[in-house]
């Protein structure tokens, strides 16, 4: 029965209750200036009608949505058997400002904060080391510092960059997260802010609902340049984790990688296998938001395309607008792929 099966979410947005939860963990000068000016985070500033979370999502004692662990446990874990919450913060904006320095001292509050107030309350919840990557080498102290961390089950950061994050200058991130073992997750919410590059391919949209489709395209030319720049040959261990960018592309995309490999390799040499090759050994993708069509077939051929009962993990993206309930979508998977999906995949790669 889908109400029975367990399910591990792997994506679940904690938030602060106020930027003030962060002040304990941070050292000076950086905790009088987030007291005198709070966090200073860039956003898109892309309006949306249906606002961002859940209006049932506020927490009984007020605050913002996610912001209350008790709450999230009754809310989500418990009524959908949920065994694991893996924890992805809002905090991916930290990428695209201008001072790294900075950036990193807040990333390293919130970890401590995500592991004390999140993590340590309830052991259902599990944490995504949230790194800047403004600073690769301070992104890498990160992970060394915190990567050892039960509670710790991947890297996370921002999609959103001023240049592909298949290149070089991320690859002290890659080194560090494969010397502990621990995936690279990537997550949206920042295109189109502070010093990262236009929201799509053709410039700076109007309307958040052109924003929010056009994040499958960032998808696609971050997971090229990971690809083509040879990422998983120098680090053969590592994964990728790419959340909530949409699936229904994915197809697509290894096809005209693998053809224009067949005459162009010769600039790739590093790469030993088809690229296609490397995306289903070295990357899963999650469902939220899943596309949907009207025919349910339509997606199922995609699905076979890109061996989805292998790479594709179950994320609700509580506590936002368009969250997945899991007994709700993909109700036409057999009970096989839907336990490997909802479940068996994540723990598989998070050695849950």
């Amino acid at each position: 029965m889908i109400e029975k099966l367990k399910i591990i979410d792997c994506d679940v947005h904690n938030s602060l209750r106020s930027y003030r939860d962060l002040l304990p963990y941070l050292a000076e000068p950086w905790r009088t200036r987030v007291e005198q000016a709070g966090l200073g985070l860039m956003f898109s500033g892309y309006y949306t009608p249906v606002g961002v979370g859940r209006k049932d999502a506020v927490p009984p004692g007020g605050g913002a949505v996610g912001s209350d662990p008790d709450f999230v446990a009754k809310q989500l874990l418990d009524p959908y058997n949920v065994e694991y919450g893996i924890l992805t913060s809002n905090l991916f904006s930290i990428s695209v400002g201008h001072d790294p320095d900075f950036a990193a001292a807040l990333s390293s509050a919130y970890n401590d904060y995500m592991l004390e107030a999140w993590v340590g309350k309830n052991s259902r919840y599990k944490g995504s080391l949230l790194v800047s990557f403004l600073d690769p080498q301070l992104a890498a102290r990160e992970i060394d510092r915190l990567g050892p961390h039960p509670g710790i089950v991947q890297v996370v950061m921002s999609s959103a960059t001023r240049m592909p994050l298949g290149q070089r200058f991320y690859h002290p991130i890659y080194e560090a997260a494969a010397r502990h073992g621990l995936p690279i997750a990537i997550h949206p919410g920042a295109e189109g802010a502070g010093q990262s590059n236009p929201p799509s391919a053709a410039g700076y949209p109007t309307w958040y609902i052109e924003w929010h489709t056009n994040l499958s395209q960032n998808f696609m030319a971050q997971l090229t340049s990971i690809i083509c720049e040879g990422v998983f040959e120098k680090f053969p261990g590592l994964k990728f984790v790419f959340i909530e960018g949409g699936i229904a592309w994915l197809p697509h995309l290894m096809w005209r990688l693998d053809k224009n490999y067949t005459a162009l390799r010769s600039q790739v040499p590093w790469l030993k296998k088809m690229p296609s090759a490397y995306i289903r050994d070295h990357c899963y993708f999650t469902t939220q938001p899943i596309e949907e069509p009207d025919n349910p077939k339509h997606l199922k051929a995609i699905f076979e395309m890109f061996d989805a009962e292998h790479v594709l993990m179950y994320s609700s993206d509580y506590p936002h607008w368009d969250f997945d309930a899991p007994d709700q979508i993909l109700r036409w998977l057999a009970p096989e792929a839907r336990e490997k999906i909802f479940y068996a995949n994540a723990k598989k790669l998070y050695n849950l």
